[in-house]
């Protein structure tokens, strides 16, 4: 696998995807980057922003098994991991299976679910792995969590952990398309109501499961200089100082910022990562990362403009 065969893949994705999806494209791109990465993404947008049709879209392109749960307040964890039943025909317990063995997972309006089944999640997005009845099951290197919630709906919702959310490599949020992207999605979908059939658009695979791993191994050996990771871990030591942040961002997002910057070198077609790179990820790599003092919040800063602060204020290497 080299640049030019990974461009290619992406190239191709991206027209797959669009046959069915009209706009949306940096969700799209940092979907692709969480992929090659080996991370997962929070989606958070009002109803109706392509989130589900997205990311349906996207399993579709790169030939992975999808599965979706569709979060509600009575979900419990077994709904999602699976049970041992009993088998009365052989006297044996077996294992149910839940819709958490997939490869690419749509968790669905997460935040609708309480904390006791969010954390269902936790060891599968972490070590790609569950635990049930204390025997480990293997989700493999395939397995992605693309999570959405609703921005604007409190009632009846459960605010994911601070301890979930570092679980993300990124947080995006999916803004209304613009008015000729809002013409062509009627202009595409308009002659129906419900979700479109993925089967009319024939969208063609561009890559399998194996091909994401020699592009994986590739994304993991790009270059990142000294200084380069000398800038990212002073962007993240900088958000445990900056006056308008109760509390900065993890270690852990020093090294998913590492990780995610490599993979959108690659997909810019470069072998080496540089200053703009970790920029243009800065935002969706650290806004649920951080959290805003109060004073901020009531003078009306969102983290967003912090970071962008932090990023204005931090030298970057030339």
């Amino acid at each position: 696998m080299d640049l030019d065969a990974i461009q290619a893949v992406s190239e191709n994705l991206r027209k797959q995807v669009r046959r069915i999806v009209v706009g949306q494209d940096a969700a799209l791109d940092l979907m692709l980057v969480s992929l090659l990465s080996d991370g997962h993404i929070l989606l958070e947008g009002v109803p109706g922003t392509a989130k589900t049709l997205l990311t349906q879209s996207f399993a579709r392109s790169l030939s992975l098994d999808f599965g979706r749960i569709q979060f509600t307040p009575d979900l419990m964890p077994g709904d999602v991991l699976g049970t041992n039943l009993f088998n009365f025909q052989t006297n044996e317990f077996s294992l149910t299976k839940g819709p958490i063995f997939t490869q690419l997972l749509l968790a669905d309006e997460i935040n609708r679910t309480p904390p006791k089944t969010q954390a269902a999640l936790l060891q599968a997005m972490h070590e790609r792995a569950i635990t049930i009845d204390g025997e480990t099951h293997d989700l493999g290197s395939g397995f992605m969590v693309i999570a959405t919630q609703n921005p604007i709906e409190q009632q009846g919702t459960y605010p994911l952990p601070e301890a979930q959310l570092d679980r993300f490599l990124f947080k995006h949020t999916l803004d209304y398309p613009s008015r000729d992207e809002e013409r062509g999605i009627v202009e595409r979908h308009g002659h129906r109501t419900m979700m479109p059939n993925l089967e009319e658009f024939d969208i063609e695979t561009v890559a399998t499961l194996d091909d994401i791993e020699r592009i994986r191994a590739f994304v993991a050996d790009i270059r990142l200089s000294g200084d380069l990771i000398d800038y990212i871990v002073d962007l993240i030591r900088a958000t445990r100082e900056h006056p308008s942040l109760q509390f900065g961002a993890s270690p852990r997002s020093a090294t998913m910022l590492a990780s995610s910057a490599r993979a959108y070198a690659a997909l810019q077609g470069r072998d080496f990562a540089i200053p703009d790179d970790i920029k243009a990820l800065a935002a969706p790599a650290l806004r649920h990362r951080v959290v805003l003092a109060p004073g901020a919040e009531i003078e009306g800063s969102d983290s967003d403009m912090v970071i962008g602060q932090i990023l204005e204020q931090v030298a970057a290497p030339r």
